[in-house]
């Protein structure tokens, strides 16, 4: 029965044109790596270090992708697939957070181990435990850059909010509103985006998390306000767009950037001036302790820790900056350029 349920789960990750062997035969445990999608360089970073993982712990990795971001079925379909292999368990960078929450729970009764990625699921607790980036206080990090920025430079703010999308998506939320607790801005609900009455917000707007997103959102604010002078973002993509939009005003000089990411062309472009500080995620180290902790479970049922006074593992977040800070600590480009991803 079990060599038949892997042979059918073959033939479907054949069919999905997964990036899964099937040739198995090793012996190994098999354990799981579900992204969002196969091509964005943070994921791609992510495999890298899972399959590392996997090699030191001596188990076989399986990796899975959607085919595009929010493609909640074919994640769906990759734990059908680990789940006929027998899999010990997988980690998973959700593309529906709550979607996806059932076919965790079909795993579970397999005694699967279920580790999220960046990205909790929605109830957090569905999954064993999240590994992931502080995204408060990624954001929080930030903000206070730039408050001590413009205090030491005597400036008053006016400040662009350039966010992911309308969906109030957990990552989206915790680094915008880290940012503004992180500069001092009073931000009422801190489960909401958008809520905050306080005049040196010049707007939101949504970017998608992409370059083009990123100049059509700053070009709307910059119609709005045309006083903007310090612009948020939520990664480095949305930045190099909104720094597009800046520089066709004539107002690149004149405005701060901050952004969230680590990826090194994001880091690049603090080198170049274009973003005055980032706060860097490491995908290779979630994916890392994930796979660890999975090959822990696996030999001797032990479970993974929650960073203490959190409800997950947080795996770290460094702000980049090539102008420091008094009380923020920070380190340099060339440091970023040694660390970063992608």
């Amino acid at each position: 029965m079990r060599r038949k349920m892997l042979a059918t789960g073959c033939v479907m990750m054949l069919v999905l044109g997964t990036t899964a062997a099937c040739n198995r035969g090793s012996g190994e445990d098999v354990v799981g790596l579900i992204t969002k999608t196969d091509t964005n360089p943070f994921f791609v970073q992510m495999r890298k270090g899972a399959q590392g993982a996997a090699e030191q712990q001596g188990v076989e990795l399986q990796s899975f992708a959607g085919k595009q971001d929010g493609d909640n079925e074919a994640q769906v379909q990759a734990i059908e697939n680990l789940m006929s292999f027998g899999a010990k368990g997988f980690l998973i960078t959700p593309n529906d957070s709550k979607a996806i929450v059932p076919s965790i729970d079909k795993a579970h009764e397999l005694d699967m181990l279920v580790i999220a990625l960046d990205t909790p699921v929605d109830p957090p607790n569905a999954a064993d435990a999240t590994f992931a980036t502080d995204n408060y206080q990624a954001g929080k990090l930030i903000g206070q850059w730039a408050k001590a920025k413009f205090a030491k430079d005597g400036k008053e703010a006016k400040i662009a909010m350039l966010d992911l999308n309308a969906n109030q998506v957990s990552v989206d939320v915790k680094r915008d509103q880290g940012f503004l607790d992180g500069f001092g801005i009073d931000i009422g609900d801190p489960n909401r985006i958008g809520d905050e009455n306080d005049p040196r917000i010049a707007g939101h707007d949504v970017t998608d998390g992409a370059e083009d997103g990123g100049r059509t959102a700053m070009e709307n604010l910059l119609q709005k306000d045309s006083s903007i002078n310090l612009v948020y973002t939520i990664n480095e993509p949305a930045a190099a767009g909104a720094y597009l939009a800046l520089q066709a005003a004539g107002k690149e000089k004149d405005t701060v950037i901050v952004s969230i990411d680590g990826g090194c062309p994001g880091v690049d472009n603090v080198a170049k001036g274009i973003i005055g500080a980032t706060s860097m995620q490491f995908p290779l180290k979630m994916a890392q302790l994930g796979i660890d902790a999975i090959a822990a479970y696996a030999k001797d049922g032990t479970r993974p820790q929650v960073t203490p006074g959190k409800d997950f593992y947080d795996t770290g977040t460094q702000l980049i900056t090539d102008d420091p800070q008094a009380g923020v600590e920070a380190k340099d480009s060339a440091w970023g350029k040694q660390n970063c991803w992608g």
